[in-house]
């Protein structure tokens, strides 16, 4: 039986080891699991306190804990709570006041986390704050004295100031107790949060010849425990009895004051009167139940019932104050009546300007009356104070229309031109009515937006350019330029030539004009000789759209280049014949034997002619006259002189380089016609010209009978046919244009050979004897020679009389007779 026994409780202490070993297996594994513990401890630990084993109860190693550096994090400023990780337990660090912590909140807890890693192993530890009955139930006032009349009916309720206890729970506030006595009872209330407030009941009338006064505790208590209290002592003044209640003499009263008065400025007074006497007549006045700012806002003088000013006062915050005014008599009755107090504005509120809409570009052609900007205007301030004046700057194409109240329109007034201003600064000034005005501006930036209204303007009238003829094609002319006053595209100018024709031809074959930069080119080289002026005209157009143009005349003078010579007209420089000048022998110094006439087709300079004596058979004799060509002698012709005269004269412009032209004037020498012919006809012939000479001159005799006849018979057909025409040119309109041969004067008046001389000539087989008859006088002669021809013949034409002859049509002086010679 010993040994049954025996083994059955080794039996039952294994088991039940098993089942404590179970247990704490599956509360370790619950912890790990969870990871959260929850504690719960008392305030007011000492530090130093265990909190509870840690490492135990998350089911950790201490190794592990030391190895994966376990340690506590928490949001909080202060760590309550601190780690030993060589033992594994949690201890208070710093003192835990739950009031501090939590207040009034119940439950009171605090949380953190244990970290470890190497694996990271994150746990929350909850510990709850637990309330100990540590604070003492106290009145704010240790303190407290009423007066009551002696007259007070029963029932009359003295609120008593409430008792305050941080603990919570029981530990906080649970009741009044009344010290013992004969005429209060205490009554004790509960608010719906749950805290407690006492009063005074009385239950007894009180006298005050037998009690002056009544000293009463009265006593809070708290449900902790121990328990703990708080004591207050009421002093309670038994007043005589009053029977009558201070009246005030007005139940209504008013005043005003201005606003931003300062703190004294006196409002009102106020005025009650008690019908009791001593010290139940003496009336003290206060405000009644002010709320809001009103209670630092107005003061009342207690015994005088002056009200002033205590505070700022604002008409735009509060313009009317209404107060409750109560005069309590000594014995504790009182009389109510209220006060209302208007405050009156003052303009201490500059006009506030809002820019609701404002478009900072108008259109050059917005007509009068487009609105650019609506304004909101508002001031604080009332009646004329707030009364806005808006202007801005007569000066401004804009004015203010007011619309809807305290909304204002700016809009245009002219017309814009955005050459002449294209940004407006526009300033709106606010002003009120107020004494002195405030005011207040804005200042606007509007810029006008450009529209194509200007066309392009030339600097000049009329350009003027000059190109030398020959010039090669390309070169610049000159250059056009034109402004528009417009803006951006609008401004873009482009240059274009007017398509018109020149001699026949389009401008643009002559010139061409970059649309760009305005410079006109040639297209090609210029002849002065057959143009001498380019008249064209040139459009500058803008980039608006619809475009606008304007034309320019542009004037473009050839300038003439020295690329032509001088060209003889006089003598003429036949092929085969020999024109000769005849020279008496008797001729003065400075005798004109002739003029050497030529033109040059340049202009200027370049067709200004000069004449010089290259060769000459004789320099000594002739002289050529620098600038009109005549020939002239310049001494005394002598008989030594040889009749056959040969002059090279050469003809230069005036332009660089120059050029030339040259003519070769034959001068015969003599005094009689024979010589002349026996000096030009002495020329070396062949032997078959000698053996046919006379046969020549025969034929040549008969030839020119033939001729005489002829030319008689044609010249009166000529005079009558002139003298028909003269009438018939007398009878019509058309003009009559003369032609006038040079006709050459002795302006030294040495002679010139002024009669013309008329030669027959009749000559034999043996021309060399024959005998020459002279005419009379006429003008010069003039002699060809031709060395071809194998006879002779004179051809003598009288100037003088064609001209003495009465029908004849026109008086002209002609050249010299001139007699020909064909040998």
């Amino acid at each position: 039986m010993e040994f049954g026994f025996a083994n059955f409780i080794w039996r039952l202490f294994w088991i039940s080891r098993w089942c404590v070993g179970f247990l704490l297996f599956l509360n370790s594994i619950r912890h790990q699991v969870t990871g959260q513990i929850r504690y719960s401890i008392p305030e007011e630990m000492k530090i130093a306190s265990i909190v509870g084993n840690l490492a135990q109860d998350l089911g950790l190693d201490l190794n592990r804990l030391r190895s994966g550096r376990a340690r506590i994090v928490s949001g909080e400023n202060n760590q309550y709570m601190e780690l030993k990780t060589d033992k594994g337990i949690l201890v208070v660090k710093e003192r835990i006041d739950r009031e501090q912590l939590c207040g009034d909140v119940t439950p009171c807890s605090l949380s953190f986390e244990i970290i470890l890693e190497n694996p990271i192993e994150l746990h929350r530890v909850a510990i709850e704050i637990l309330d100990i009955n540590d604070n003492v139930p106290f009145f704010p006032n240790k303190h407290i004295q009423f007066e009551t009349s002696e007259s007070a009916t029963i029932g009359a309720k003295f609120p008593i100031e409430s008792a305050v206890d941080t603990d919570v729970g029981q530990n906080g506030l649970q009741n009044y107790v009344l010290s013992p006595n004969n005429h209060f009872i205490l009554k004790v209330y509960t608010n719906p949060d749950g805290s407690k407030y006492a009063e005074l009941v009385l239950q007894k009338p009180l006298d005050r010849e037998e009690l002056p006064s009544l000293a009463l505790k009265v006593i809070a208590v708290d449900g902790g425990n121990p328990q703990r209290s708080g004591t207050v002592s009421i002093n309670v003044i038994i007043l005589d009895a009053n029977d009558n209640a201070p009246l005030f003499n007005q139940s209504v009263y008013r005043a005003a004051v201005e606003e931003n008065s300062p703190k004294g400025t006196y409002i009102a007074t106020v005025n009650a009167t008690d019908a009791d006497l001593g010290s139940n007549g003496e009336v003290i006045f206060s405000f009644s139940k002010i709320k809001g700012s009103a209670v630092d806002t107005f003061t009342i003088d207690g015994k005088t019932g002056v009200i002033s000013v205590a505070g700022d006062l604002d008409y735009e915050k509060q313009n009317k104050h209404e107060l409750r005014l109560e005069a309590r008599d000594r014995g504790g009755l009182t009389g109510t009546s209220k006060v209302i107090i208007d405050i009156s504005d003052v303009n201490d509120n500059v006009p506030n300007i809002n820019i609701m809409s404002f478009s900072n570009t108008v259109s050059e052609d917005a007509p009068p009356g487009t609105t650019v900007a609506v304004i909101n205007i508002k001031d604080n301030d009332s009646e004329k104070n707030g009364q806005i004046r808006c202007t801005i700057e007569k000066t401004l194409p804009f004015k203010i229309e007011s619309s809807l109240t305290s909304y204002y329109n700016l809009v245009t007034n002219e017309h814009f031109d955005r050459e002449l201003n294209s940004e407006y600064k526009i300033t709106i000034t606010a002003t009120d009515s107020g004494s002195p005005p405030l005011s207040s501006s804005v200042t606007l930036r509007m810029s006008v937006s450009d529209i194509n209204d200007n066309m392009p303007l030339f600097d000049k009238n009329v350009y003027s350019a000059y190109i030398t003829e020959n010039s090669s094609p390309g070169i610049p002319i000159t250059v056009v330029s034109a402004r528009d006053s417009d803006w951006n595209q609008n401004a873009r100018v482009s240059y274009f030539v007017e398509d018109t024709d020149v001699n026949g031809n389009r401008v643009s074959d002559y010139v061409s004009i970059n649309s760009e930069t305005g410079v006109l080119h040639a297209v090609r080289s210029f002849d002065y000789e057959k143009l001498k002026e380019l008249q064209l005209i040139v459009r500058a157009q803008d980039g608006g759209s619809p475009p606008l143009s304007s034309n320019v005349t542009v004037k473009i003078l050839i300038q003439d280049q020295n690329d032509n010579p001088p060209q003889v007209l006089y003598p003429v420089q036949t092929g085969g014949s020999v024109v000769a000048e005849m020279v008496p022998r008797s001729a003065d110094v400075g005798y004109l034997v002739t003029k050497v006439v030529a033109v040059d087709v340049d202009s200027g300079q370049n067709a200004w002619l000069s004449y010089k004596l290259q060769k000459a058979t004789d320099r000594a004799l002739f002289e050529v006259g620098l600038q009109n060509g005549e020939i002239r002698t310049i001494r005394q012709v002598t008989d030594k002189d040889a009749v056959k005269q040969r002059l090279t004269v050469i003809v230069e412009d005036n332009g660089q380089p120059s050029r030339s032209a040259t003519v070769i004037v034959n001068v015969a020498v003599a005094d009689s016609f024979p010589e002349v012919l026996s000096e030009f006809t002495d020329f070396p012939h062949d032997k078959e010209y000698n053996d046919n000479l006379t046969f020549y001159l025969v034929l040549a005799l008969a030839v020119v009978s033939f001729l005489f006849i002829t030319c008689l018979v044609v010249i009166i057909s000529v005079k009558i046919y002139r003298w028909r025409q003269s009438r018939i040119l007398y009878h019509s309109s058309l003009p009559v244009i003369p032609y006038y041969p040079p006709r050459y004067s002795d302006t030294l008046g040495t002679g010139t050979l002024p009669h013309v001389y008329n030669y027959e000539v009749c000559r034999t087989t043996d021309s060399r004897k024959s005998d020459n008859k002279f005419g009379g006088a006429g003008g010069q002669n003039v002699l060809i020679m031709d060395p071809s021809s194998t006879g002779t013949m004179q051809r003598i034409q009288s100037e003088k009389n064609i001209l003495d002859e009465p029908d004849s049509p026109l008086e002209v002086s002609y050249p010299k007779p001139m007699i020909q010679f064909w040998f």
